[in-house]
């Protein structure tokens, strides 16, 4: 029997084939799902008499997308193995779970899910006659805020205390209308989403989730069903919704292949056919001047069908997206030298990570590593502004007060006759090739440029030395250096007289944010000790 594709609706005998416990391909009717979106006034998640319905509200079933008629009525097509979902509107909430995740999705699994090492969905039975959707009305302002976590990828229970510690706590009463965790939200024990999921909600605000390749069963036979267990904690894989002015999509780039024969897979970034053809759906009916934000695990330019996603976004004068896994913090340009044809370069963001380097290196006086990141910046996550079709990143340091933005690298100390070639080297945690970096020794002198120095983070690769080369530790190794892109080089200036100073460094960003920060040197007379310094004032 041939493969069969899903991709109009409302035809009730046609025949697909899905991946079943065995492995083996059974062909499956296809049924027609219908429902109705509704404001739900009473709050009981039932449609019940005298309730308002909702036309033009997009629901879809992974692939195709329908608005709901003047009755607030839809229909779709599903299969043995569908998760039909609302896409939220502006001014809406969809229903959220005890741990505050939306509850956007019906999953039908009439069998529910293969058996895996990490349960997936329990059988859902036969489809409802109707599968409705509740939402509620909320105030959404043109600006707000959102808080992106990159990879918290906690091994234990052990680690999610960490993450509670380092970056919830300071969280609390946070005045973000929702965050996102960008994959890996896990570390292969997909026993703790209920666990994770748990601690982040004493933030207060609604959270979504992106998969990751640590977040997907590793048994499985498919791509297919390596979402299961995601699935059952947090619903589609993938999907989209409102909020304010801008159009957010989360993408699944997590492609699972099992070669023929093997037990054991691989991952690589992929989005795969009807994904593809989901967003390409979405993306229709979003009005070109709307900021669109893709939210992936794997940055896009590692995404193996990337060039098709181009063509669907390129020419969109109002679109940027974000990722983690890689465990480092960057901007990224995008340009015709990797096959993008916009007629400006896409941004795309490599979010800093919750867990900044897999909770290695020495713990702190909290008992919690120090976890630095391979390209020197500290472990933390990002807090957006968006304000129509504008948006502003911010960076934020775990555990660090929100002015820690740059790490500035300078000698203790240094003779005068030493001056013209010592170097200084400041990290820009945000930084990026446009930002604009100036320095300057004490109030009285000038603002010099610095250099933008893609490269190896000297402090950072000093520290893991160190603290790698320690024997009978108790802590993880801290990775290797990696580039960093946020580095920025001078200079000191000649005619320091000897004394206490105050090296300053500025930086105006991308999005025009103006940062300021500065580092005690002492310089001493040639050849001699600091014996008579001279406090600058």
């Amino acid at each position: 029997m041939s493969r069969l594709s899903f991709v109009k609706y409302g035809l009730t005998l046609l025949l697909i084939v899905s991946c079943q416990e065995n492995g083996q391909a059974e062909a499956k009717a296809e049924q027609t799902a219908t429902g109705y979106v509704f404001h739900d006034a009473n709050n009981n998640r039932k449609r019940d008499a005298g309730e308002k319905v909702l036309p033009g509200v997009r629901v879809s079933n992974g692939v195709e997308i329908v608005s709901t008629d003047e009755k607030g009525q839809y229909q779709l097509p599903v299969t043995d193995d569908t998760i039909l979902f609302v896409i939220k509107p502006q001014g809406w909430r969809t229903p959220l779970s005890k741990n505050l995740t939306p509850e956007f999705y019906y999953i039908h699994k009439p069998n529910g899910s293969p058996k895996t090492k990490y349960a997936g969905v329990k059988p859902t039975g036969p489809l409802p006659a109707s599968v409705d959707f509740p939402l509620y009305p909320q105030k959404e302002p043109s600006q707000f805020r959102a808080i992106f976590f990159g990879d918290p990828q906690p091994r234990d229970q052990k680690e999610i205390d960490f993450i509670a510690h380092d970056v919830i706590e300071e969280l609390v009463g946070t005045d973000a209308s929702f965050g996102v965790t960008l994959g890996d939200i896990l570390f292969d024990d997909l026993s703790l989403f209920e666990s994770q999921a748990r601690g982040i909600a004493l933030l207060g605000i609604p959270w979504y989730n992106v998969i990751g390749n640590h977040d997907i069963n590793y048994d499985a036979p498919n791509d297919k069903l390596s979402d299961e267990t995601f699935e059952r904690a947090f619903g589609a894989s993938y999907y989209s919704f409102d909020y304010g002015t801008v159009h957010f999509i989360a993408l699944d780039d997590i492609d699972w292949i099992v070669p023929e024969g093997k037990k054991k897979g691989k991952y690589q970034g992929g989005l795969g056919k009807e994904q593809m053809a989901f967003i390409k759906n979405d993306l229709k009916q979003i009005p070109e001047d709307q900021l669109v934000v893709l939210m992936m695990h794997i940055p896009l330019v590692d995404v193996e069908d990337r060039q098709e996603l181009y063509r669907l976004i390129e020419k969109r004068p109002f679109c940027m997206s974000i990722s983690g896994h890689t465990h480092h913090h960057e901007h990224r340009f995008i340009t015709k030298a990797d096959g993008w044809r916009g007629p400006k370069p896409h941004h795309h963001v490599i979010n800093v990570t919750v867990s900044g380097s897999w909770w290695s290196g020495a713990p702190d006086e909290r008992g919690i590593p120090h976890t630095v990141m391979a390209d020197g910046a500290p472990n933390g996550y990002s807090i957006i502004t968006f304000d129509g079709k504008e948006y502003n990143l911010d960076f934020r340091a775990a555990g660090r007060s929100a002015k820690y933005q740059m790490n500035i690298m300078a000698p203790e100390e240094v003779t005068t006759d030493q001056l013209a070639e010592t170097d200084v080297l400041v990290n820009i945690f945000n930084g990026s090739e446009r930002s604009k970096v100036e320095m300057m020794i004490g109030k009285s002198g000038s603002w010099v440029p610095m250099q933008h120095h893609e490269g190896i983070d000297p402090s950072f690769k000093k520290l893991s030395e160190s603290e790698n080369g320690v024997k009978e530790k108790t802590y993880r190794n801290l990775p290797k250096p990696k580039k960093s892109t946020h580095l920025w080089h001078a200079k000191l200036p000649k005619g320091l007289k000897p004394g206490t100073h105050l090296l300053r460094i500025r930086t105006v960003e991308m999005d025009g944010d103006k940062l300021q920060s500065g580092r005690v040197i002492r310089v001493l007379p040639a050849k001699e000790t600091a014996a008579t310094e001279v406090t600058e004032k």
